[in-house]
């Protein structure tokens, strides 16, 4: 049987959450939006970007569940990178936090 790839799977999950709005560009990349908030996108089948604050970005990294983002390792972005259908969980959860964005919990 055939099966979706990674990406395709991320974008029907993640565009299924309340307020998600999804904006597709040439190459291949689509954005994930809540309101005016991005809180990601795909390169296709080959990546995921997800922006964090630098201090939550820190504790991805030193955990490995996501790598400095590849052009801008400065910033609160972090990258990961789709080898296979093991990643479909790991990604969706990048996403799932960011969606949730725990840090801003005050109570």
């Amino acid at each position: 049987m055939f099966q979706d790839s990674v990406a395709t799977q991320v974008l029907r999950e993640i565009s299924s959450w309340p307020n998600v709005t999804t904006e597709s560009h040439r190459g291949a990349i689509v954005f994930f939006r809540v309101g005016r908030r991005e809180i990601g996108h795909l390169h296709g089948n080959r990546m995921a970007d997800l922006p964090f604050p630098v201090r939550i970005r820190e504790r991805l990294v030193a955990e490995g569940k996501a790598d400095l983002h590849y052009l801008h390792p400065q910033t609160g972005w972090v990258s990961y990178h789709i080898r296979g259908e093991e990643d479909l969980e790991p990604i969706l959860q990048l996403f799932r936090m960011n969606y949730a964005r725990p840090w801003l919990d005050r109570s």
